[in-house]
């Protein structure tokens, strides 16, 4: 592993930095930042000496330089706007001097209404089935039409290039570095043939990354209770399944039953191709492969090594080598049905 760069791009980005593309916008920041809780983007929430569109705290987005187009930015920020045009409950960028996306100091960034709540209680299937109902939704508008300019959740950019890279550039221990592809091709062989399997499944238009961290909840009885939806920064063509799958938790039948209770809420809104759950396991692998190239190549970024002491060491990736043989033998068990 190399040494973070103390030269990195976001080391620019200081907090006069901040408070000075709020003033650009028009915006009168009263000094309060708080950076928030983000590795690929930096996000700060600050508050306003006097309130834009009804929010008096705004969330400021600066985007990973490199990572995504200006274009693709754009379709992520035109998909917000679609989806509340729907009414459903997602967080937009606000619209500031007639557009979502700015720049400044050569980073591309975004400012939204800050929105408070807590994560999901994903044990309540009340819950789990309200959730189901506003992912349909979203998935009502994603189907609606394709992204022209934002890729698609496959099994080349999610594994084959992620797992090259990591061998190409020796992120793997030597002695681990046998164990770990032996267990990797297999698994990947596994993924293919499901998604070949799967292949008229419909891709439409994703939250992409629907974890519980990106659900915020609010308790029912409020005004406009219910859970909202934040970050659309990995939204992706894909299968619908992949916006499900990852609020599953916990033994077979348990997931059984959260599965179950999501579809119900789910399907009273837009039918769900039940094909689409021989890929929960192959998603899950993928998301396991791609997640290691993505520690690895973002090791440069100070931030990582502080958030993420353990990474690189013989003994993660001895564990990344035992969660493949395991995928692999969860991909060979029958999936889940409800």
């Amino acid at each position: 592993m190399t040494e973070p760069n103390a030269l990195h791009p976001y080391a620019e980005l200081t907090p006069d930095r901040v408070m000075d593309a709020l003033t650009d916008l028009g915006l009168w920041p009263d000094g309060r930042l708080l950076a928030l809780s983000s590795y690929e983007n930096r996000v700060y929430r600050a508050h306003l000496d006097e309130p834009v569109q009804g929010a008096s705290a705004v969330v400021l987005k600066f985007y990973r330089p490199g990572r995504w187009s200006r274009a693709q930015i754009q379709e992520e920020h035109d998909f917000a706007a679609e989806l509340v045009a729907a009414e459903v409950p997602v967080v937009a960028p606000l619209v500031l001097n007639g557009h979502t996306l700015h720049q400044t100091e050569g980073f591309d960034f975004s400012v939204s209404p800050l929105r408070g709540g807590r994560p999901p209680e994903l044990d309540d299937f009340e819950v789990l089935e309200w959730i189901g109902r506003f992912l349909a939704r979203i998935h009502t508008v994603g189907a609606a039409k394709p992204f022209a300019h934002r890729p698609t959740l496959d099994v080349q950019t999610f594994a084959l290039e992620p797992a090259q890279w990591l061998q190409t550039h020796q992120m793997i221990p030597l002695e681990v570095e046998r164990e770990w592809r032996d267990a990797l091709v297999p698994a990947v062989a596994m993924v293919e043939a499901a998604f070949a399997n799967a292949s008229g499944c419909r891709q439409l238009r994703l939250h992409g990354d629907c974890h519980p961290g990106n659900i915020l909840w609010t308790p029912a009885e409020l005004p406009g209770g219910g859970p909202h939806f934040v970050d659309l920064d990995d939204a992706r063509m894909g299968p619908a399944v992949q916006d499900l799958w990852m609020l599953l938790s916990g033994d077979r039948p348990q997931r059984t039953q959260q599965l179950s209770a999501m579809l119900d809420g789910y399907e009273q809104v837009r039918d769900f191709d039940r094909a689409e759950l021989n890929l929960i396991e192959p998603l899950r692998t993928l998301r396991l492969i791609h997640y290691s190239a993505w520690l690895a190549r973002r090791w440069e970024d100070p931030i990582f090594p502080i958030n993420f002491p353990w990474f690189g060491t013989p003994d993660y990736w001895r564990g990344q080598v035992l969660m493949l043989q395991e995928q692999v033998e969860q991909m060979q068990e029958a999936p889940l049905s409800v």
